[in-house]
């Protein structure tokens, strides 16, 4: 099957974006996992698919796969692309569209300064709603809010870290530490993200707080590994900082592929991320059956 793409980037977190907006291209999980191959395919941290309107009052369908092939609910810096490519691609007029995504519908905007804004909706605490299972552990209160202290293995000697749990869309923990550059992301992501605390995997989160308005930020991201950036991670990372205290309103995330700035007015409002999004080249390319 030969299929165009475009490859784009978001903060240096990139991505295949495919257009099925005249008809699905049907592939399977391996295919996917294929095109995000960075020695066999195109190489990419997500494969980002545009749709038609599944539904009256949005206008397109967003559908999201990690480089492992398997659909996920959100990716707000493949959201910023994605309204990128709509319009290159003359799939709209809009400055402003709404998305229908697994983790909900968003509303991504093209700015007057080249930058993308996209209402990432309101963030989700409820631990049987992100989904984590919270039995037998104890809140430890901190600021407005609380961390969970989850021990990484089952044996005695195991870590137990200290963290903030939130979904936006999709699931993230969230941790502080004193270094980013010298956070265990390799060693403790793969294991926070595999907990069985939670059932459908999370996004691990290591954030350095600079001051109130500033935070560095590493994420080690459900079935990719560590990407340059994580666009709901930045978003989960500021919205635990303000919770517990720590944060302001509004704040620039420094990732390694660039910066983020986050909004958020606290209780029910919607969480604004704001951020880069380009076109790197475009192709075709022969997935095998």
């Amino acid at each position: 099957m030969r299929v165009r793409f475009t490859k784009m980037q978001g903060a240096g977190n990139d991505f295949v974006v495919l257009d099925e907006t005249r008809g699905r291209l049907g592939l399977r999980r391996e295919q996917y996992r294929w095109l995000a191959d960075r020695h066999f395919g195109v190489g990419a941290d997500q494969i980002l698919s545009v749709r038609t309107a599944p539904e009256a009052g949005v206008d397109f369908e967003y559908v999201i796969h990690n480089a492992d092939g398997g659909e996920v609910e959100q990716c707000g810096n493949g959201a910023r692309c994605f309204v990128r490519y709509v319009r290159e691609h003359r799939l709209t007029d809009k400055d402003t569209i709404r998305v229908s995504t697994r983790g909900g519908v968003i509303e991504p905007r093209l700015d007057a300064d080249g930058r993308v804004t996209v209402d990432m909706g309101a963030p989700v605490f409820e631990p049987a709603s992100i989904p984590f299972d919270a039995a037998g552990l104890r809140e430890h209160p901190e600021g407005g809010w609380h961390r969970w202290h989850l021990a990484l293995d089952t044996h005695a000697q195991s870590p137990v870290v200290p963290l903030a749990v939130l979904s936006m869309g999709n699931p993230h923990a969230v941790q502080e530490v004193a270094d980013v550059d010298a956070a265990p992301v390799q060693s403790q992501g793969p294991r926070i993200e595999h907990h069985p605390r939670f059932p459908n995997r999370v996004n691990a989160g290591f954030m350095q707080i600079v001051d109130r308005t500033h935070i560095r930020l590493r994420v080690w991201e459900r079935g990719a590994g560590e990407t340059l950036a994580c666009g709901t991670g930045a978003c989960a990372a500021v919205v635990a900082g303000i919770r517990l205290g720590r944060l302001d309103a509004r704040v620039d995330v420094e990732t390694r592929g660039g910066t983020l700035t986050i909004e958020w007015a606290g209780g029910h409002a919607p969480v604004y991320m704001t951020g880069p999004a380009a076109t790197v080249f475009e192709g075709e390319i022969e997935i095998p059956e």
